[in-house]
């Protein structure tokens, strides 16, 4: 389609990043401080580049952000000991353990021992039971599932009705996303790698979301015309950074379509703000309920 819409994720951010900035400054004017807590173990280059721009991106909103290392070799214990200890301080209002861990240590043990009310990646399954039953407002939703809605709203994809796709079936973005769109009313297909016929699946689809982790596994042909098409892959490839989406063919068939990079990414970290900002408040209310 010659006037399909590049979304602009990092366009998109931007003034969801400086309505941070406003709600931080506010927040520090009643002498309260958002605090992000960042956590990686082992020496994973991807990781370390993407905690060091959330690190980055906490700075220019006003967040305050502490980092701690671990070797590879932690033992699952020790992980279970640094959340408890950040989960007890008050300066913390965010915890955020970097994917993927070691093979000794299990990544859906250590999200649930992360405090519910600083869960800012929304793996506890207490907000990922809240986002289930529909009350996604007391809830911290996973960053990138919350980005893609975000970005969903500012191309005028209208959910409502709408068929929706999402391949993938992630906690952390394709589970949560079909909840997502499950809740503005989109009638909703999940798919995964036991799909048979993954493109007759997509072909029906209004809205379709690539978070699978496969380089250009949906292709020009696999597209509805006027689709919107969100791409959550990012997949090191010998070519450079590719999407779930091959871009190239699948742009002259959709609606709107977000590139790789550029699309989802920017978004991801502007909800981790959203989200730390988020946790801060809740924690006021939690704490006002008791009295404190």
């Amino acid at each position: 389609m010659a006037d399909t819409v590049v979304i602009d994720g990092k366009g998109i951010a931007a003034p969801l990043q400086e309505r941070v900035r406003h709600d931080v400054g506010e927040l520090r004017r009643r002498g309260v401080t958002p605090g992000l807590a960042t956590i990686i173990v082992g020496d994973e280059a991807a990781s370390r580049i993407y905690v060091r721009r959330k690190g980055e991106a906490c700075a220019q909103v006003g967040i305050a952000s502490s980092h701690h290392e671990l070797a590879a070799d932690t033992s699952q214990p020790e992980l279970a000991d640094l959340l408890a200890e950040l989960g007890a301080d008050d300066s913390v209002s965010g915890i955020l353990l970097q994917l993927p861990l070691p093979p000794q240590i299990d990544g859906v043990q250590m999200s649930a021992a992360i405090a519910p009310l600083k869960d800012v990646d929304g793996l506890n399954p207490v907000n990922a039971g809240l986002l289930a039953q529909g009350r996604e407002s007391d809830a911290l939703v996973p960053c990138t599932p919350a980005g893609v809605i975000e970005l969903l709203a500012a191309a005028q994809t209208e959910l409502r009705g709408a068929r929706a796709v999402v391949v993938g079936r992630s906690n952390l973005v394709g589970k949560p996303l079909a909840a997502l769109l499950l809740a503005r009313d989109a009638t909703v297909t999940q798919c995964h790698s036991r799909t048979g016929d993954l493109g007759a699946a997509c072909r029906e689809a209004d809205v379709l979301i690539a978070a699978v982790g496969v380089a250009r596994l949906i292709d020009g042909p696999m597209v509805r015309d006027g689709a919107t098409v969100i791409d959550v892959g990012m997949n090191r490839t010998a070519e450079g950074l590719a999407g779930d989406v091959d871009f190239a063919s699948v742009e002259r068939k959709a609606r709107a379509i977000t590139p790789v990079p550029g699309g989802v990414g920017p978004m991801t970290i502007a909800m981790l703000l959203v989200n730390t900002v988020k946790a801060t408040r809740l924690q006021l209310a939690a704490a006002a309920a008791r009295g404190q």
